[in-house]
């Protein structure tokens, strides 16, 4: 008689390659993407062609104006708001919602029709300028680290008109989504999306004045870019289904080894098998009509592990975008028979996922020929831009290096960070070495008396644009890489929204920003000319970040060591890094530049560790299940099949040599009696947790002694996987679950 697993194997052999139908026109002819990409979204050139002339120039101006705060008047919003309804009616929707982005990780939406009933009980669809600009979900029922108590619901989701709106589709129909913010009663942040607006405003009025102080007048406006690249696994939702612990938590809580993983090196950009490309393929239509730029799919280095990469965009819409691929790719998997698994760390022992996020800044204006500020340009004076601008992001990661790691901090990526080409948990800045070489030369002071262009050649930087792409080599063990014309933050984790950790760094570059205009300007008061300013401004900047730049293993025992030295922080357990939120030099951030109000920070800080504590507190409890409801049931069924398998032999044969039949039975008996042992232990523990008062104190206790005891029970639980038979054992094993699609 087949078991359920091996039933499951059986069928997954006979899954089809599913097919979809392609967009076609009203010829019946398949389109090109070009042809239908962003046809489920508002887009600006949508809005030009629909709107009037006047109103589109007033969306155009508060959409471009930088400011979080600026809004449309009543009147646009209604001109507005009409002609989206128009427009979704005639593309089938019958709902729309504010879709918005709380502390859980996840999106959150609320779906109100059309359909309005008139006085006479006729029913028309009706949306309005208000219903467009603002709604009001529970805010009591979403996380707000105790800005909001359970009788006081009242919040507001408010329409951020720099995102486009967008159709979702799904089997029954379809609604009409409007990004927004969400916010309590009191005007205080409550979701992601809030604080990087914020963020963004205050980065684009340091950066263009630090710009028209260089002499970039032309410069009206600076926006952060993004390109997130996501890295998931996929598996067959038949073994996933049976996998309590990765239903429940994301990542296998138990599992042994398969001989074969990674080491052969041989799926990273392999062959990507049929049914996978399926799957591909029909995500990046789905993103296509969303107006998601994907660029690059691949397989990852991990044995059902896979990449998608988009094209830049700008933050906030980098943001929406990264959240609807999540959600995309969630939707597509059930249609392909596959989960897809977005956890940091989803099997231990393999590659874990992280979200790489490539971020830069971009500039809008009038005659600028480089709006890449992180492009070292073909000029002296683009060079001499690129170099203070490149010293005042090392500034802000050198300054702020805890408080970086603490918007990465995840249960999961406590797993992932460290090893297997994901950087550890100390931050720091890899330049590559060409350009290291400038910045040491710029450190020595060599010939900075001499000013204008002669300054420049002689100390190479005219030399920095050959420093491309194709000519910086890549740290992949680096967490803050600048790779050509960008920097790629590779720490962040595979499952987290963005937007925390954008908001941080685009918050810490501002201030970085302020302080670089203010001494440059001394320097221009006292005197000096531009461009030896400049050069002066950039190399007092190096030497004070000169810590934080390393360009070797950051895997390395030597690096924690030279780290420590440095006086880097190497905060290697989420709540210990979660804690830097609270830091003084974190508060000052947040307030000066009105990111984050003082409320708005503890309130993150109690959500992040709420979260923390509720996450491995599921994981102890569902790993507790595991051993008592299959674990142990299946080591009992082998012992009772080798005790029987002893005796029968021993009754037919009394001199029988059963020493290692016994030797065996022994080491199983000798695993259930441990794991029973340590299963009993994780009880008690979990309860002295569930004792404690304050949730840092539970963090703590959770990452620490829990985590052992839960890596103990896995351990115990592994080496019973090797030894009972294959009939008993009721979990999927690596080696089906990663080889077998």
């Amino acid at each position: 008689m087949q078991t359920t697993r091996q039933q499951i194997i059986q069928s997954i052999d006979g899954r089809a390659v599913r097919r979809f139908e392609p967009v076609r026109g009203d010829n019946g002819n398949r389109l090109n993407v070009s042809e239908y990409y962003g046809c489920n979204t508002f887009s600006l050139a949508v809005m030009k062609q629909k709107l009037p002339k006047d109103v589109y120039q007033k969306y155009i101006s508060v959409v471009q104006s930088g400011q979080v705060g600026k809004k449309l008047d009543s009147d646009t919003a209604e001109a507005i708001a009409k002609v989206i309804k128009e427009w979704s009616i005639e593309n089938g929707v019958t709902h729309f919602c504010h879709w918005f982005q709380p502390q859980t990780g996840l999106t959150a939406e609320k779906h109100d029709s059309f359909i309005t009933v008139d006085e006479n009980g006729v029913a028309i669809e009706k949306f309005s300028g208000s219903q467009l600009i603002q709604s009001e979900p529970d805010a009591s029922s979403f996380p707000s680290g105790g800005m909001r108590t359970t009788f006081e619901a009242r919040g507001y989701t408010a329409w951020d008109p720099s995102s486009p709106v967008f159709i979702m589709e799904n089997a029954n129909g379809k609604t009409l989504c409007i990004p927004s913010v969400f916010i309590s009663y009191h005007g205080d942040a409550l979701d992601e999306k809030a604080p990087l607006l914020r963020s963004m405003e205050v980065l684009n009025t340091k950066a263009v004045e630090l710009l028209h102080v260089i002499g970039e007048k032309a410069v009206k406006r600076v926006v952060p870019t993004v390109g997130p690249e996501q890295e998931y696994f996929l598996i067959d939702r038949a073994f996933y289904n049976l996998r309590t612990d990765l239903v429940m938590t994301g990542r296998t809580l138990l599992g042994g080894q398969p001989p074969r993983g990674q080491q052969l090196e041989d799926h990273y950009f392999g062959s990507i098998s049929s049914r996978v490309l399926a799957f591909m393929q029909e995500v990046e239509l789905e993103l296509y009509k969303l107006g998601v730029p994907a660029k690059t799919r691949h397989n990852e280095v991990a044995p059902s592990q896979y990449e998608m990469a988009p094209i830049f965009e700008e933050a906030n819409v980098a943001a929406d975008h990264n959240q609807l691929v999540m959600e995309v790719m969630r939707r597509v998997a059930a249609r392909h028979n596959y989960a897809v698994l977005l956890h940091e760390k989803p099997f231990a022992g393999v590659n874990g996922s992280g979200k790489h996020n490539n971020w830069s800044m971009a500039t809008v204006g009038d005659d600028e020929q480089s709006p890449n500020l992180l492009d070292p340009g073909k000029t002296p004076h683009q060079n001499l831009r690129f170099l203070i601008v490149l010293s005042t992001v090392m500034k802000a990661v050198h300054r702020h290096a805890g408080l970086i790691r603490a918007t990465i901090a995840t249960p999961g990526n406590d797993h992932r960070l460290g090893a297997n080409e994901a950087p550890p948990a100390i931050i720091s800045v890899f330049l590559g070495e060409q350009l290291s070489e400038i910045c040491n030369r710029i450190e020595s002071g060599t010939n900075l008396e001499q000013s204008g262009e002669a300054a420049v050649i002689s100390l190479g930087v005219s030399k920095i644009p050959q420093i491309s792409k194709d000519n910086t080599d890549r740290n992949r063990t680096s967490p803050f890489a600048f790779t050509g014309n960008k920097f790629e933050f590779r720490a962040v984790g595979s499952s987290s929204p963005i937007s925390f950790p954008i908001t941080v760094l685009n918050t810490a570059v501002a201030q970085a920003m302020g302080e670089t205009t203010d001494l440059l300007k001394k320097k221009l008061k006292a005197g000096r000319p531009i461009d030896a300013a400049i050069l002066e401004v950039v190399r007092e900047t190096l030497l004070e970040t000169k810590p934080v730049r390393f360009e070797g293993n950051n895997y390395s025992d030597d690096w924690v060591r030279e780290a420590e030295r440095r006086g880097l922080p190497n905060l290697k357990r989420a709540p210990e890094a979660m804690e830097q939120l609270l830091s003084p030099s974190s508060k000052t951030l947040f307030s000066e530049t009105g990111v984050l109000r003082e409320q708005e920070l503890h309130s993150r800080y109690h959500v992040m560790m709420e979260r923390h504590v509720k996450k491995l507190t599921i994981e102890a409890e569902t790993l507790a299940t595991m051993v008592d409801t299959m674990i142990v049931p299946a080591a009992l069924k082998e012992q009772k099949a080798l005790g029987e398998a002893i005796r029968a032999l021993t009754e037919v044969t009394r001199n029988a040599d059963v020493s290692e039949q016994t030797t065996r039975l022994g080491v199983v008996s000798q695993g259930i009696n441990d794991l029973l042992s340590k299963r009993k232990d994780l009880t008690a523990m979990v309860a002295r947790v569930q004792n404690l008062t304050e949730e840092a104190a539970k963090a703590h206790m959770l990452s620490g002694e829990v985590a052992t005891l839960m890596s103990q029970i896995r351990s115990i639980s592994d080496r019973l996987e090797d030894l009972v038979s294959d009939e008993f054992w009721p979990l999927p094993k690596y080696r089906e679950m990663l080889f077998i699609s």
